[in-house]
């Protein structure tokens, strides 16, 4: 499998940037995993909807999921039969508007559920946010990848991240930005939680425009010093 950075930014992109979009090759096809703004222009550049097997939404805030709307006209113009997406039923108005427009073809995640997407198996774990959301499990040919969506801690988070082979995960928080009521996890904790669950390398990603993340990236690495940790850049790619 093969992961491309299309968006890293949230809640909202920098100047030529894109909010949070993630371009997983599993060898037998495409998936995107979320859509927020300017990821739809990032994905034309390399072809456009055309190219996806699926559309999976670890949640339905708006810097994760905005750029499927226009989306439906691109595939319209393309005239791109409906595309396979996953996501949340909640919030309920915002599922709706997806399933009306036509566009895709809708199937709802749920804790219990397993599905088989772009020749993968993709299992779900809730997530700790204000919106209700998932971290995402794929498996192919003996390789893990989780992606875990926006998230604080939260029961059993380490163990569906046991052993990945590539965690992607949100750590836009420094230590002294980060509480346990706060909607995601900082750098450290991250890097606590990829220790714990023994993954091979860790992506850190959805940092805020502006942030300094060579702090975030330093708290990480203190953390785990042994461990493999990168941050995310657009446009870059990690073989799994």
């Amino acid at each position: 499998m093969e992961l491309t950075v299309l968006g890293k930014y949230g809640p909202y992109p920098p100047a030529g940037g894109a909010c949070s979009g993630y371009l997983l090759d599993t060898g037998a096809g495409k998936l995107l995993l979320d859509c927020g703004s300017g990821v739809l222009s990032r994905l034309m550049a390399l072809g456009g909807p055309g190219i996806l097997d699926g559309v999976v939404l670890s949640h339905l805030h708006f810097d994760h999921m905005s750029d499927l709307l226009p989306m439906v006209y691109a595939s319209q113009f393309a005239a791109i039969s409906p595309i396979a997406l996953y996501l949340p039923a909640e919030p309920a108005a915002i599922c709706g508007l997806l399933r009306q427009s036509g566009a895709y073809g809708v199937h709802i995640l749920e804790t219990d559920g397993q599905w088989t997407v772009a020749g993968a198996r993709m299992r779900v774990h809730p997530a700790a946010h204000p919106a209700p959301g998932y971290a995402l499990r794929l498996e192919k040919d003996g390789k893990a990848f989780v992606y875990s969506g926006d998230t604080n801690q939260c029961p059993g988070l380490a163990e569906f991240c046991r052993g990945a082979d590539l965690l992607l995960c949100d750590g836009c928080f420094t230590q002294a930005q980060w509480a346990a009521d706060k909607p995601h996890l900082s750098a450290e904790k991250a890097a606590r939680l990829a220790a714990q669950a023994g993954v091979k390398k860790l992506v850190l990603t959805h940092v805020t425009p502006g942030c300094d993340e060579a702090l975030l990236l330093a708290e990480a690495r203190q953390a785990w010093p042994a461990g493999d940790i990168v941050p995310a850049r657009e446009a870059q790619s990690w073989n799994i």
